[in-house]
Formats: C-alpha cells, structure tokens, sequence
C-alpha cells in the first residue's frame, strides 16, 4: 500500500468535470485507489464515495493505492488532482 498527500487544484465551475474525470482515471486500475479528507475515507472509484467527501478547490487529499499497479496508480491520481486536464 502507497499513498501520498495532495492538494486538489481546479477552479469550483469545472469540480464536477474533474470529479467525473477522476473516477474514470480511478477505475482503470485493478488497485484499490481511496481518497481521504480527514478522517473520512471514500473509494475513488465511487462517484457517490468522492462527493461525499465535499472535494473542493485548494483542499488537502490523501490519495492512497493498493494491488499489483499501485505505485502507477498513485501516481496517476496524485498528478490528476493537482493538475486536472480533461
């Protein structure tokens, strides 16, 4: 298991865009990805999950990854998070 923490970066019009688009990115690994705020945790895969989580611009985010391409994983969201780009 790897994890890693970020600060999410995208401008408060585009969030919903940029959730929809991080769960997509989430969901083509065989890793289990979660994403945690606090002490609440969600499964990035998980669109209702990652709401729940109230995301929002310049808020710190542990991303956290584990299975067999966990270290790619990590990466993908952390570098997503911090620079969304649809």
């Amino acid at each position: 298991m790897v994890s890693k923490t970020v600060q999410f970066n995208c401008d408060d019009a585009l969030q919903m865009k940029a959730v929809a688009v991080l769960i997509q990115k989430a969901s083509t690994f065989r890793s289990s990805v979660y994403l945690a705020k606090g002490e609440r945790r969600a499964n990035a895969k998980s669109l209702l999950g990652v709401m729940s989580l109230g995301v929002e611009n310049a808020m710190e985010i542990r991303v956290t990854a584990d299975g067999s391409d966990e270290a790619e994983a990590l990466e993908t969201i952390s570098s997503y998070l911090t620079n969304p780009e649809f």
